[in-house]
């Protein structure tokens, strides 16, 4: 059996999602796991609950065991959460994080400038995600952002200032090159008042 069904295998049947395997040269084979996501029900969103060290002992025991029975080779497994830069691969790791900042990387650069705003060799983008429903009912995926420096704390702000005007890029992900969340840290605790914690 391969790496990937043994490993993913494993790991659902204890209860948790494979976020990413990693093999690295010096026989390192690395595993991260999340907690499985549910769409919000009734408007109603449940509460997020994260990977613990508990967690990570339970699927490191049962996939050492999985792995020595099947022959695979390593010498040192890491089973870890995703961490505040999560990959994001699937569409349900879009669902999961919509209204949050993510870093996205484009595999060709973006072609024509939208409206001489943005260099049309630009792949990098960092943003809001959003979902967006096409014409013609199908799902798709877009980021808003502001090229305008943020506002730095204690500084005050003229009332009168023009809001920086936002840009919106439309994507696939078959267009990705990489997606993570952007690993935005503040020391305002979970729901601060400047809304950028996560």
């Amino acid at each position: 059996m391969a790496l990937q069904d043994i490993v993913e295998q494993t790991v659902s049947g204890l209860g948790y999602d494979l976020v990413e395997i990693e093999r690295s040269a010096g026989g390192l084979l690395r595993i991260t796991i999340d907690l499985p996501w549910s769409a919000p029900q009734d408007g109603v969103a449940s509460t997020e609950q994260y990977i613990n060290v508990e967690d990570c002992e339970k699927v490191n025991r049962q996939l050492q065991f999985a792995l020595e029975v099947d022959g695979v080779e390593y010498k040192r497994l890491e089973i870890s959460s995703p961490g505040i830069d999560r990959p994001l691969r699937h569409v349900q790791d879009f669902e999961r994080f919509v209204g949050h900042v993510i870093d996205i990387t484009l595999k060709a650069p973006m072609g024509a400038a939208a409206d001489g705003q943005v260099h049309a060799s630009r792949k990098k983008f960092r943003g809001t995600l959003e979902k967006i429903a096409a014409i013609d009912g199908a799902v798709g995926w877009q980021i808003v952002w502001s090229d305008a420096p943020p506002v730095k704390p204690g500084q005050k702000v003229s009332k009168k200032r023009v809001p920086p005007p936002l840009q919106a890029l439309g994507f696939t992900l078959d267009e990705l090159r990489e997606s993570r969340l952007a690993p935005i840290v503040s020391f305002k605790g979970r729901g601060g008042v400047d809304g950028d914690t996560e």
